[in-house]
């Protein structure tokens, strides 16, 4: 096979639609954020408001304690914020942390942000079978802006895959279920005493 007859890769799909998946989770997390207002003494709307603005020292300043308390939203976009250096130094282990805890109690953008990172290797070993089950439960949990992207992905990560993973991840998915609120074990306690956490 030529390569130019070779199927789309994964690699050229995010890139192809980096950009606009960029701005529809910061679309996601501002909508989440307004369902949530008024919680927490309005921290959370003040939060959000402020990821909104671009404002990301304030939003992570206002979501790292929401995110210490066991909100889904707020770990969710905490590991955004880590994933990408947004307020906080940039740090791929402490982002797919957050998205862990978050995806584990049912967030879908956390569970697809969590998949990605499985599949890259992005602060976690690279695991396709993980990958793969966090991507099917983002894409059945989805609301319906983010479905199509989310199992545009999780079918693009499924070509790299035998039919053994694909059914190991179909199974863990499905016996998967929503864990209660909760926090990581702080990583500085594990990192050499030069880690400053913020």
């Amino acid at each position: 096979m030529r390569p130019e007859e070779t199927p789309l890769s994964f690699l050229s799909i995010t890139r192809r639609t980096a950009g606009a998946l960029a701005l529809m989770l910061a679309l996601v997390f501002a909508l989440s954020g307004q369902a949530l207002a008024g919680g927490k003494d309005g921290t959370q709307s003040r939060a959000y408001a402020a990821y909104a603005k671009g404002d990301y020292v304030t939003a992570a300043a206002l979501l790292i304690p929401l995110a210490w308390q066991g909100d889904a939203k707020a770990q969710g976009m905490v590991g955004y914020l880590y994933e990408n250096g947004k307020g906080v130094p940039q740090d791929f282990v402490v982002a797919a942390q957050w998205y862990g805890c978050a995806a584990e109690q049912g967030d879908p953008t956390a569970q697809y942000l969590l998949g990605l990172a499985y599949d890259k290797g992005r602060g976690v070993p690279i695991d396709v079978v993980l990958s793969q089950k966090w991507l099917i439960l983002a894409a059945a949990r989805a609301g319906k802006q983010e479905r199509d992207t989310f199992t545009r992905i999780r079918d693009a990560v499924a070509t790299k895959m035998s039919r053994a993973q694909i059914a190991a991840a179909q199974e863990q998915a499905i016996l998967w279920m929503p864990a209660p609120p909760y926090v990581p074990q702080p990583l500085w306690l594990n990192r050499p005493r030069s880690f400053t956490p913020f």
